[in-house]
């Protein structure tokens, strides 16, 4: 498997142009990473193909020079195209061990776990770390299970060695409990892209992760 670091998972951007507000997804990332952003993850599923790599290459320029990992959502043909850093798979993606065959081996995969029966089943997949989703109810992911919780986020941390990225309603008001809870990363999409000033949001975001 890949070799990451899973402090480059601590606070993860996962993007939604739609969540902007007309602003350039390049300059909603580029200020959320001068805030502190350490991974951010290209998740447009409403993109053609030839407008995703475009934003894709546009983000592993920006990204690349800084060592922030670039992730792509899904689209492994896109991950190859940009020279990805990481590949994040749903349950409804491409299978893992598929996904593992087609990818260089630096590339790292993370996927979704949405039951503990995927927790389960995870330990025999040549994953790199666990999307645990969603931890609490959240309009920005409609077509996942019931919400862990942070009792559930607790049972995941006890079951598997993997390293966990929470996702679904997290915020400044909620982000210590969560990586109390056992995350080692914070996944967010509204917080930071709907944010007003998106550098300030992932500065105040990262000094909570610091403090855990």
């Amino acid at each position: 498997m890949a070799r990451l670091n899973p402090d480059a998972l601590r606070l993860y951007l996962v993007t939604d142009q739609a969540m902007m507000r007309g602003r350039p997804l390049a300059d909603v990332v580029a200020a959320a990473v001068q805030g502190g952003v350490s991974c951010v993850q290209l998740r447009e599923k409403q993109l053609g193909t030839r407008e995703f790599l475009a934003q894709a290459l546009i983000l592993k320029a920006l990204l690349a020079p800084l060592g922030i990992p670039l992730v792509i959502n899904d689209r492994i043909d896109i991950a190859l195209a940009c020279g990805a850093d990481g590949v994040h798979l749903g349950q409804n993606d491409l299978p893992a061990d598929e996904a593992r065959k087609l990818l260089p081996p630096d590339v790292f995969i993370g996927w979704s776990v949405e039951s503990m029966d995927d927790v389960q089943q995870s330990a025999a997949l040549q994953v790199d770390y666990l999307g645990v989703s969603p931890i609490f109810s959240t309009p920005t992911k409609t077509d996942t299970k019931d919400p862990w919780g942070l009792e559930g986020l607790a049972v995941v941390r006890a079951a598997t060695p993997l390293p966990l990225v929470a996702i679904g309603g997290i915020h400044a008001g909620n982000a210590r409990e969560v990586l109390r809870a056992g995350a080692d990363g914070l996944a967010l999409v509204s917080a930071l892209c709907a944010a007003d000033d998106p550098r300030s949001a992932a500065a105040t975001l990262r000094s909570l992760c610091g403090k855990a």
